[in-house]
């Protein structure tokens, strides 16, 4: 039996193969890791030694040969009297993984040391072998080696189990050339070029999707989900959706931030002097809608913060870090879920592309993020200004986070009503206005943000009824000027950003 092993990642091939040499395997192997092996103590058969050709062109060509590829893919039964003939000697076990190209332009610009970085005879190899599944065995991930192992030494060396290797190690190749290709776009077609590939991978499934009769996973494009600590339950599909939200909120507002979600709505946000008295403002905006709700929390969640969360029901809470007293406070609490990051605050992979699906395809675009300097760089376009903009820019940063048509209502740091997803932006002022008052909250002196321009006047005219102080939008409205008009007639001061964040 012989195993063909040439690895970049290192990590266990010397555990590996000391383990097929007990198991009376013969060793393969190409540069480094032959160096690595035999520095170990493994006997390593060189590869050209297989290939009866030298290594060259700077090791590009070193496993491409009818000897390598031969000997992985032909078929038991069916072409035995040939590879005889040809004196190709069967490989049994395939170990390989692809040279380093993530890393590659991690670490580097050079797009000759990129080139070098792309690699040829691994995909193959991994591609033969994993065709030839039936006979050969392909193992792409250091992680399977035990399992290799225990299957080798306990008769567990099934067509199931190596056809699931087959699976993996096309997953491996598929994901490695999307890469290459998406790098290559992004350098020399600005990211959209006629193909675009999304790979992740799985984290885990959820016990359903957005509906019991719909099956759902969650995938991550790099580590962030795996770093997420479980405290307490299991996050659905709808729950992860919301997570989402919750934290994005949270983190675009700062250390020390509360946002509550809802059906993937805003129902509730602040950033107070403490954690206890954030929440507190934050539930104030709509309580009963907070009720089973997703939370945020952008800092610790101590024991005496959470006997506050508990007086009511949350369905979920996510937070930096949550202390083993306060998760002791929902010990009986038998519906929570309960995450954290493991350290002092809350953060957001930051991905650079977005995409949604569409019925037939998807439609794929930058990021949308609100920049730290918006809110400060904005035009005050009206006779009164004012000297404080922080109100306005929690406002900004929510509105653009939430489904248009929407308004945000800020007040002392605290969201004090939200409109959110109407047909019209009147519509959406008018609902967050009437909530906030059947709720008896006072939003006089607060700010408003839109999140795109006001097509009219109506919706400022009637934020001066309830007595708003300031206004953030982009601007941009062929009306403007009456906009402008309304403001100035009910002495609210008003921020143009230059910049829309709808949010569909």
């Amino acid at each position: 039996m012989r195993a063909l092993l040439s690895v970049s990642d290192k990590t266990g091939i010397v555990e590996f193969a000391k383990e097929l040499e007990k198991l009376g395997y013969e060793i393969i192997s190409t540069g480094g890791t032959k160096k690595v092996l035999e520095e170990n103590g493994i006997k390593a058969i060189d590869i050209s030694e297989i290939t009866k050709f030298p290594e060259c062109f700077g090791g590009r060509v070193k496993t491409l040969n009818p000897y390598v590829h031969g000997g992985i893919l032909y078929r038991s039964g069916i072409d035995d009297a040939e590879a005889e003939k040809l004196g190709i000697e069967r490989i049994d076990l395939v170990a390989v993984n692809l040279y380093p190209f993530k890393e590659t332009i991690e670490r580097t610009d050079d797009f000759d040391e990129i080139i070098e970085n792309i690699d040829i005879g691994g995909p193959t190899m991994v591609r033969s072998a994993a065709k030839n599944f039936k006979d050969v065995m392909i193992v792409t991930d250091p992680n399977d080696y035990d399992m290799v192992i225990d299957a080798l030494k306990n008769n567990k060396n099934t067509l199931e189990f190596r056809r699931n290797l087959m699976i993996k190690a096309f997953e491996h190749t598929a994901a490695y050339d999307s890469m290459i290709a998406n790098y290559m776009n992004e350098r020399f077609n600005g990211g959209f070029g006629e193909k675009r590939f999304i790979v992740g991978s799985k984290v885990f499934n959820t016990r359903y999707g957005e509906n019991p009769h719909q099956r759902g996973a969650l995938y991550e494009f790099e580590d962030f989900y795996k770093n997420l600590n479980t405290l307490k339950g299991e996050a659905s599909f709808n729950n992860l959706t919301d997570i989402n939200g919750a934290v994005k909120i949270a983190v675009s507002l700062g250390e020390g931030a509360i946002s509550i979600i809802k059906h993937a709505n805003p129902c509730g946000a602040a950033k107070k002097e403490d954690l206890v008295t954030t929440w507190k403002k934050a539930l104030e905006c709509d309580p009963i809608s907070a009720y089973g709700g997703v939370v945020a929390v952008n800092g610790v969640v101590t024991k005496e913060f959470a006997e506050e969360i508990n007086k009511i029901f949350v369905e979920v809470l996510i937070a930096g870090k949550v202390t083993d007293e306060a998760l002791k406070v929902f010990e009986n609490k038998k519906r929570i879920k309960i995450f954290d990051l493991g350290q002092p605050k809350l953060e957001i992979p930051g991905d650079v592309w977005d995409f949604k699906h569409i019925e037939g395809g998807f439609v794929f675009q930058d990021a949308d993020r609100v920049e730290e300097d918006e809110v400060a760089n904005a035009k005050c376009v009206t006779k009164v200004c004012v000297d404080d903009r922080s109100d306005l820019e929690m406002a900004w940063k929510i509105a653009a986070l939430t489904k248009s048509n929407c308004v945000v209502f800020v007040k002392d740091s605290q969201m004090v009503a939200i409109g959110m997803g109407m047909t019209s932006r009147v519509d959406a002022t008018r609902c967050a206005v009437e909530k906030a008052k059947s709720l008896g909250l006072d939003i006089r002196g607060a700010s408003l943000a839109s999140e795109a321009f006001f097509p009219f006047r109506d919706s400022v005219d009637y934020a001066a009824e309830v007595g708003v102080k300031a206004i953030i939008q982009p601007g941009g409205s062929i009306r403007d000027d009456e906009v402008i008009q309304a403001a100035d007639e009910a002495g609210i001061a008003m921020y143009f950003t230059g910049k829309r964040h709808f949010l569909h």
